[in-house]
């Protein structure tokens, strides 16, 4: 299995003027990030928008950005439903296209039991053997939270071994730091959250599937590198320093703000599909605003 490295990109999908996938931009982005210090890229997460894209649209996604990136970065296609059998099938495809992992959401809005969500993580696991996979907790859009209990569980069947890790945008300190002492040796914790990186790497956490990376990456990756390198004063100087940034690419729901701010300094990535919109203009301002304050990593 190939290996995820501790900083990825949950890379928006741009859009053309009419609103279709633009796989030309989308190509050029993932390979513009990868330059600017991510390890590779989530296509079709939650900031690439997966509610309004089409399950062709998805894939042909992964396959244009996996021919793209090659061998110079990881590709992790959002494969996860809150039907299984869908997240077993277009897991499958991702397995099909060569992608290098899934990343896979807490099916939503059914609002399973732990059981129910430990059964469905299995049955991806074990359909995709071959395939890494990061399950993904993000309990302010799905309802669900995936417990510790669960988590470490899966961590520890042997049918579930290509569970790699787990990206966690529960913001629960206790919840991370059990899921980290307490899963098998070698499970990943990535961050879900910008703001949370600094205290899950405090907790013995492996890195970041950021959204604030589309714009200072390297320096992101200086922070992670500064911390596993043992300089925790210069990680926590720079994790103080990009919170306005952070705080910023938040101020509307994601990816509204990091379509908007891509737009800005020069990369075209078009505008959301509905029903998200662009940043209304108090919140436009603060982002424009903001930008004035940092050096833009992403080649232009």
């Amino acid at each position: 299995m190939k290996e995820i490295g501790r900083q990825l990109t949950a890379m928006v999908t741009p859009f053309t003027k009419e609103g279709k996938v633009d796989y030309e931009q989308a190509k050029k982005l993932a390979l513009a990030l990868i330059a600017s210090g991510s390890d590779g890229v989530v296509v079709t997460g939650t900031t690439g928008e997966s509610p309004t894209l089409t399950h062709r649209e998805e894939f042909k996604l992964w396959a244009e950005v996996k021919k793209a990136v090659g061998s110079k970065g990881a590709v992790i296609a959002g494969s996860g439903s809150n039907c299984t059998s869908e997240a077993v099938k277009s897991s499958k495809e991702a397995e099909k296209i060569g992608m290098d992992g899934c990343l896979l959401v807490v099916p939503y809005y059914n609002n399973p039991s732990q059981d129910g969500l430990y059964e469905h993580f299995k049955a991806i696991a074990k359909a995709v053997p071959k395939m890494p996979c990061i399950m993904y907790n993000v309990p302010s859009r799905t309802v669900r939270n995936l417990a510790s209990e669960t988590v470490i569980k899966l961590s520890k069947d042997k049918d579930c071994q290509n569970i790699v890790g787990i990206k966690e945008a529960s913001a629960n300190y206790d919840q991370i730091g059990k899921i980290i002492s307490d899963s098998r040796e070698g499970f990943r914790v990535w961050s879900g959250n910008d703001s949370d990186t600094f205290a899950i790497l405090a907790f013995g956490g492996y890195g970041i599937i950021s959204v604030t990376a589309h714009l200072v990456g390297l320096q992101v990756k200086d922070m992670i590198n500064s911390f596993v390198q043992g300089d925790i004063a210069k990680a926590r100087r720079l994790h103080h320093y990009m919170m306005p940034l952070v705080n910023a690419m938040f101020v509307v729901a994601n990816p509204c703000p990091v379509k908007y701010a891509l737009n800005c300094v020069g990369f075209r990535v078009g505008k959301p599909r509905l029903p998200l919109v662009e940043p209304d203009p108090k919140s436009a301002q603060t982002i424009k605003d903001t930008l004035k304050n940092y050096k833009i990593d992403l080649p232009l």
